[in-house]
């Protein structure tokens, strides 16, 4: 709709009228002219097209998905994760190791793929990681830590000794990244008894979480 000011207000027709005038200028004595609003979508829309056309380009530029995320570090690759665990397919559950600080913590990562030998058993319908195997896959990051030399461990005696406190926060299904974390909290060095903290996250959120004990061997 359109909209007018009202008849009675007067403005000056020009600016040297204006000058010799003691008129006081308010916002009711200025005239308001037609507006039809289909003139003001055209303008709003042209304004628009303008500023996402010039946000498209240059440093503001949306970065593509497939760039926006880097890749996890390689501290150790799968050859030297097999160099140091005993494991091996299917039970070799550590991809990569992604931060090492050798006899006191590690941060290694388990690509959860839908061709893991677990799934077609666990479940068909709905596949999820078993809570065991999770638990399994904390320890051998925890063995990476304990079985080295600067820690007096041996990688032909190593044993899972037990578990304390470990809760299953949510499902680890295909597709995710299993990106888990081993602290040493107390050795024994004369018993060959390390007690670890562990924590397992997916996309930042903990899935589970625990403390492990381990027996290692000398050789």
């Amino acid at each position: 709709m359109a909209a007018f000011a009202p008849s009675s207000i007067s403005v000056p027709q020009s600016l040297s009228q204006l000058k010799g005038s003691s008129l006081l200028l308010s916002p009711i004595s200025l005239s308001l002219r037609p507006c039809h609003p289909s003139s003001f979508r055209s303008r709003s829309s042209s304004d628009f097209r303008i500023r996402c056309s010039s946000n498209g380009s240059g440093e503001n530029a949306e970065i593509p998905i497939e760039k926006r995320y880097p890749a996890f570090p390689t501290i150790m690759d799968i050859n030297q994760i097999r160099d140091i665990l005993p494991h091996r397919f299917p039970f070799l559950l550590v991809d990569r190791v992604i931060e090492y600080n050798p006899g006191v913590s590690a941060v290694a990562i388990k690509n959860v793929t839908i061709n893991d030998n677990f799934f077609p058993g666990h479940f068909p319908e709905r596949p999820i990681m078993p809570g065991v195997l999770m638990v399994e896959a904390m320890a051998q990051v925890g063995g990476i830590v304990m079985l080295q030399p600067e820690v007096g461990g041996s990688r032909e005696n190593f044993f899972f000794a037990g578990i304390d406190k470990v809760r299953f926060r949510k499902p680890v299904i295909a597709g995710d990244t299993l990106v888990m974390r081993m602290n040493l909290v107390k050795l024994q060095k004369r018993f060959g008894i390390a007690k670890m903290e562990g924590k397992a996250y997916v996309g930042g959120e903990v899935v589970c979480e625990g403390e492990f004990l381990m027996a290692m061997g000398s050789e």
